[in-house]
């Protein structure tokens, strides 16, 4: 068998078992790979391949990752939906509705003993449903 062929097969299978991760780590070696490959394709012998594959390997993993991981770290700072709204501050309107962010919510207060007072500013604690559970 080829020795770039038998890069080629190396290239796929990191590629494989990054698809099954998602953590960016054996993709840069699946380049690194690809890239072996075509050196020793072209006539540069094993040696070269392999310090090709580390070289680039290497460079792609210091290039790539860092921006995987702050991607996934912003995106998992993404809250959408009802989720964007805990935390948020709404105005208590009467006893059983506040607005929030320009439209009038169902709420009711986060502790069961506690009163909504009207005017007050209120944090939102939790949505269930359509109702705000709130408190002070």
């Amino acid at each position: 068998m080829e020795p770039w062929l038998v890069w080629i097969i190396i290239a796929a299978v990191l590629a494989v078992g990054e698809i099954f991760s998602l953590s960016l780590f054996l993709a840069p070696f699946a380049g690194g790979a690809l890239v072996a490959a075509l050196v020793d394709a072209v006539g540069g012998g094993m040696t070269v391949s392999l310090v090709a594959f580390l070289a680039v390997s290497v460079a792609l993993l210091v290039a790539l990752r860092p921006v995987a991981r702050n991607h996934l770290r912003t995106q998992s700072a993404t809250r959408t939906g009802t989720a964007r709204l805990v935390g948020e501050t709404a105005l208590v309107l009467d006893a059983g509705s506040v607005e929030l962010e320009g439209e009038t919510w169902t709420a009711r207060p986060y502790d069961e003993d506690a009163r909504l007072e009207p005017g007050t500013r209120v944090t939102v604690m939790e949505i269930r449903g359509a109702t705000a559970l709130v408190a002070e």
